[in-house]
């Protein structure tokens, strides 16, 4: 199924019609004509059976047959990660994150981060073509880049975790899930959190927290994070 995406869209929507790039693309490359059946999410968990009324390349026009709802997940993941030094590296993260199957993603910046400037358009294009290619009808949410300690005094809900490399006392963030929660979860920048910062999460009751045996970069860590934790949620129902 090729899936395409229109943010206003919703369940009173009867007919809509596309903007003049997606049209163009619609019409003239995909080569869409009247009658055929396209399949549009609004990143909301509605996915919308549609059938072209007008095959225009400057006004594609749809008619919505059906609408399907996705179950909401029963946790909400919310990973806030530094910026890698190498923009496709976090790129990268973003892609698989999305495929997975994450929720909200933060960028923060930290003592130690070498990228203190996001291109936030771009990760987010990114992010929406990730969500069309794997079929997913949630759109992960991107926040604008933050300072970590701004980012810390924020309110939040459900577990919080600190994944770092100092040597400290850390559980496995496996052993520290629970079923069905919100969960925030911190990732630094390429040479770790500071020390400042790792004691700042504690008192702020972040729970430190090791991903594994291994010293993983920044995106790696980011990947295995959001897939224990999508693992662990749909293999304990």
């Amino acid at each position: 199924m090729q899936l395409f995406y229109n943010p206003n869209i919703d369940e009173a929507t009867e007919t809509f019609s596309f903007d003049k790039e997606e049209s163009r693309h619609i019409i003239k490359v995909l080569r869409k004509k009247d009658s055929d059946i396209l399949h549009v999410t609004n990143g909301l968990g509605l996915l919308f059976e549609t059938e072209i009324t007008l095959a225009s390349d400057n006004k594609c026009i749809v008619e919505v047959r059906s609408i399907q709802k996705s179950p909401q997940p029963k946790f909400y993941l919310h990973l806030a990660v530094a910026p890698t030094k190498m923009n496709d590296r976090f790129e990268w993260f973003l892609e698989k994150a999305t495929e997975i199957g994450i929720q909200e993603i933060t960028p923060i910046i930290c003592d130690r981060s070498e990228r203190k400037v996001i291109n936030k358009e771009r990760f987010e294009k990114i992010i929406l073509s990730a969500m069309k290619q794997s079929n997913e009808t949630f759109l992960p949410k991107l926040n604008e880049a933050i300072s970590f300690k701004e980012f810390i005094k924020q309110k939040k809900d459900g577990l919080q975790f600190i994944a770092h490399c100092e040597e400290t006392d850390k559980k496995s963030l496996k052993q520290s899930l629970k079923q069905n929660e919100n969960i925030t979860l911190l990732i630094g920048p390429e040479g770790d959190f500071s020390e400042k910062e790792i004691t700042l999460a504690i008192e702020n009751k972040f729970q430190p927290v090791t991903l594994g045996n291994t010293r993983l970069r920044t995106e790696t860590a980011a990947v295995v994070a959001c897939h224990s934790v999508v693992f662990f949620n749909e293999n304990s129902n």
